[in-house]
This record gives structure tokens, C-alpha cells and sequence, in this order.
């Protein structure tokens, strides 16, 4: 992320939240190689949507960013976080209630 390109005009309503207010933005590129899983996830959400870009922000909340499995959860039960993926768990629930 040393660069950040200009957009292609035609580009710029699809992908809004990631433009700067100069329509530059700073771009990630993933390979299938060396991230299967992750370009994956960007594949899918392309065949969904038809845009093949994911927005990738930081993962905090007034805090340092997420470095842990612990922070991560903790951070996802403090905020309004639809969703929470890791690894290979998807969560949703908020009830910290052991099952």
C-alpha cells in the first residue's frame, strides 16, 4: 500500500467507501497462490455483486488494532459488528453464555 493510484472515472460509484476525496485509493492485491482462502472470499463476493473489491479497514474500536483472537472477539462483542470470521468459525452469536 506504498501507492495510491487515481480510479478509472467509471469506476469510482462502484466502489465509493474506498476512494479518496482526491479519487485516488490504496490499493491490496491479492494472489490465489499465496491466499486461496481470501481470494476466494473476493471471488465469491464478485459473482455476487459484480465487483471484484473488498474494502479492507482497521480493526479496532478507540483501541490498538485487533493483534489476537482475543482482541478480535472482544472487540466484535463491544461494537455492532454484523459478522465476525475466524479462522474457520463464523459468528454471529453475542450471547457469551457457554453452550
Amino acid at each position: 500500500m506504498t501507492m495510491a493510484p487515481k480510479v478509472r472515472p467509471d469506476k469510482i460509484a462502484l466502489i465509493p467507501a474506498g476512494i479518496h476525496v482526491d479519487g485516488t485509493a490504496r490499493i491490496q492485491t491479492v494472489d490465489s497462490s499465496t491466499n486461496p482462502r481470501f481470494y476466494g472470499v473476493i471471488e465469491k463476493f464478485d459473482e455476487l455483486t459484480g465487483v471484484p473489491v473488498v474494502l479492507n479497514t482497521s480493526f479496532n474500536l478507540q483501541e490498538p488494532i485487533v493483534q489476537s483472537p482475543e482482541n478480535a472477539i472482544s472487540c466484535y462483542l463491544r461494537t455492532q459488528m454484523d459478522v465476525l470470521v475466524l479462522d474457520d468459525f463464523y459468528i454471529t452469536d453475542r450471547d457469551p453464555t457457554p453452550r
